[in-house]
């Protein structure tokens, strides 16, 4: 199976950076993901690094991961996901799930 790489980055409008200085939460797994953070001095910006088996969606991505900054204010981290298929609404919560995780683990 080809995986396709994409990146993207983001700036909050409000950062809160993360607490930890790495977090790890979920598996990949049919229809599910896998999200790593990596706190960074990034002057507030978020850096994603997808790695997907499913081609043209990079807009989808693009769109649900900017939504997930502004509403979170994740700032000053690296993160990388390894998708397996997951639908938008997936991505949302797994996102979610994992920042939450991170910010407890504080």
């Amino acid at each position: 199976m080809a995986l396709t790489e994409l990146s993207f980055t983001f700036k909050a409008d409000d950062p809160k950076p993360l607490p930890v200085e790495w977090s790890h939460t979920g598996v990949v797994g049919s229809g599910d993901m896998e999200v790593m953070f990596e706190r960074k001095d990034l002057d507030g910006a978020v850096e994603f690094k997808v790695i997907t088996p499913v081609t043209g969606f990079d807009q989808v991505w693009e769109k649900v991961l900017d939504r997930f900054v502004r509403d979170s204010g994740l700032a000053d981290v690296s993160v990388e996901i390894n998708d397996n298929n997951a639908t938008p609404v997936v991505v949302g919560m797994r996102m979610r799930q994992a920042v939450e995780e991170a910010r407890k683990e504080a």
